[in-house]
């Protein structure tokens, strides 16, 4: 495990700065093959890169960037690595600490291309709290009471395959389910009534269609299953296409995919576009640009579902830590992808509690991979 003791000036009387930065490759397999999007995108593993930053003084953090494939959204798994070298020399030199001017030089130094700064900005944050003495949620906010609730994800699947799903999340403690829909007009029709009626008191369920809807077939699914009053997650390609939708349907409505940044968060807000969003931190570039989307999005009355794209626990750890600091009830639930992939090498970092999971109290993330367990690293940069 990876101290956060930290040896010589007391902290505040010198700057910390980043003396070295190494990438490894992770092959993630998935424990059993995942479709999403009525099945026209299906996973088998993932691709995941795990960053630690040196600093002169001793202490280390972590960072990573796990995209889920290279099909679902424009992040390009082995692109992040390279991506690193790119960035490493705008990098190093600089103070962890000072998050904000670590994102402008990498934003000079690589316009866009957020899911490549994720894992660079998130290892800054672990190293500021953990210079700090302080968990990382106390630096994102801090700490509120109660636990993250957490929800299952449901591959897509016909409908007893989806509650074959379910069933296996409900023994591990699951009420709040994610079920993956977008077929056809007709099974998707049949797929929400089966499910909905398949709930148990106290369960909740989200239908979410991963852009595989036209806005026609969205308003005929829609409006027949009208009496249907459950949160619907992207369901059309593009926020235009859901502002369309949204003044023909009655049911509340989640952005996911079309969340990509701080802009996308300002205009979802001015048009009123959504009572939940999907805040990824991978996607919109890190925990730095996730806590301002966090922020806007209490002070426009949310809700948020607080997570990672895909990743190993260092990851989903982060996520809920972010999670942790954000007040009920903006904070609606978030998941562990971790629970699966075949190995995660990564220690300590959160847990799945019964649905429920609690931000670590230790300094920092709470995470530590296993560089045994990483192998030879990718790359290695220093000053």
């Amino acid at each position: 495990m990876a101290a956060y003791l930290v040896a010589g000036s007391p902290r505040g009387e010198a700057e910390l700065k980043i003396s070295r930065i190494t990438t490894w490759s992770v092959d993630l397999p998935l424990v059993r093959p995942y479709s999403l999007s009525g099945g026209r995108l299906k996973f088998e593993r993932l691709d995941g890169t795990i960053v630690k930053l040196d600093t002169d003084d001793g202490v280390v953090g972590w960072g990573e960037g796990t995209p889920w494939g290279s099909t679902y959204l424009p992040a390009f798994a082995r692109g992040i690595r390279v991506g690193v070298q790119e960035l490493a020399p705008a990098v190093l030199g600089l103070d962890p600490r000072q998050t904000d001017v670590v994102y402008r030089a990498m934003n000079l130094a690589l316009p866009g291309h957020p899911y490549i700064k994720s894992p660079l900005d998130m290892a800054c944050w672990d190293i500021a709290a953990k210079a700090a003495g302080l968990p990382l949620c106390d630096m994102l906010g801090g700490r509120t009471q109660g636990s993250v609730r957490l929800h299952s994800s449901i591959p897509s699947g016909t409908p007893s395959e989806l509650m074959a799903e379910i069933d296996i999340n409900r023994s591990e403690g699951y009420r709040f389910h994610s079920a993956k829909l977008g077929a056809d007009v007709e099974a998707d029709i049949e797929r929400m009534r089966f499910l909905d009626a398949e709930m148990e008191p106290g369960e909740e369920i989200t239908f979410d269609i991963n852009r595989a809807w036209l806005p026609s077939e969205a308003v005929a699914v829609l409006n027949t299953n009208r009496d249907i009053n459950r949160v619907i997650e992207q369901p059309c390609e593009t926020l235009d296409q859901h502002l369309q939708l949204r003044r023909l349907v009655g049911q509340p409505l989640a952005i996911d995919e079309s969340l990509q940044g701080l802009g996308d968060m300002l205009r979802i807000v001015e048009t009123n576009a959504c009572e939940v969003i999907g805040l990824k931190v991978g996607r919109v570039g890190g925990l730095t640009v996730a806590k301002q989307i966090r922020d806007v999005a209490v002070q426009a009355g949310i809700r948020m579902n607080i997570e990672d794209t895909g990743s190993t626990s260092l990851g989903a750890t982060a996520a809920v830590q972010l999670a942790q600091a954000t007040p009920e009830p903006f904070r609606r639930a978030t998941w562990l992808c971790f629970d699966h992939l075949t190995h995660n090498p990564v220690e300590g970092g959160v847990t799945n509690d019964a649905g429920f999971a609690t931000a670590p109290a230790e300094p920092g993330i709470g995470a530590y991979p296993d560089e045994a367990a990483l192998g030879e690293p990718f790359a290695v940069h220093a000053t």
